[in-house]
């Protein structure tokens, strides 16, 4: 179970406060939606230490995490900027989400089936920086999924794919979910990737979570 309780923080100089609480199961997505500044990024930022909470815990399993730095914490987080490397090719963006030290067959295996997961297997010598923006957002989806960590965060995962493609990757990413028992949170404006994936959604409204009632 992944539970933040009486997380709190606030950007200095600015009025909103923010006071987080949820719990996760293993296996279930959580949906996060509010408007542009509520607080949504934050929150992930908060999860993943990029930004760090003033009280409170965030805890796996009963273990609180907060004191380790974020390359450290069981987290695996999909930024909106997508954070590619864009001098590396596709199969090499991929390869730096694999353990160190695992065969060179068994990594060209996990990465062309992660290509193929997300329809870019043509694409694999191709250089990130010569993919589409909706290319570019399926390889970094591939990358986070690859890390495979308990806590998956997915921030704005599906915004420049066409509603086919969409449906097709959030297939895959609720089937991962449930197979490897990840905990995820998933932040979207897309109502329809939150019915569609989300088991229980809330709303980010003057720094709490709200749960939206079905």
């Amino acid at each position: 179970m992944l539970v933040l309780e009486n997380v709190r923080f606030a950007y200095p100089g600015q009025g909103v406060s923010y006071n987080f609480n949820v719990r996760v199961s293993p296996g279930e997505i959580i949906g996060i939606t509010g408007a542009s500044g509520a607080g949504k990024s934050t929150l992930l930022d908060l999860i993943a230490g990029f930004v760090l909470l003033q009280s409170g815990t965030i805890r796996l399993n009963g273990t609180d995490f907060c004191p380790h730095p974020p390359q450290h914490r069981p987290v695996s987080i999909l930024f909106q900027a997508n954070n590619l490397f864009d001098h590396l090719s596709a199969a090499k963006n991929l390869g730096i989400a694999l353990p160190q030290g695992l065969e060179k067959a068994e990594k060209k295996t996990r990465i062309a089936g992660a290509l193929e997961n997300v329809g870019l297997s043509e694409f694999s010598d191709r250089r990130a920086a010569l993919l589409s923006g909706g290319q570019q957002q399926r390889l970094a989806l591939a990358r986070t999924l690859l890390l495979d960590r308990p806590v998956l965060l997915l921030d704005e995962p599906f915004s420049a794919l066409d509603s086919q493609t969409a449906a097709r990757l959030g297939a895959l990413v609720k089937s991962l979910v449930a197979r490897k028992g990840w905990h995820t949170i998933m932040v979207s404006h897309q109502h329809k990737a939150l019915a569609d994936l989300a088991m229980t959604t809330f709303q980010i409204k003057n720094g709490v979570l709200e749960k939206i009632p079905v």
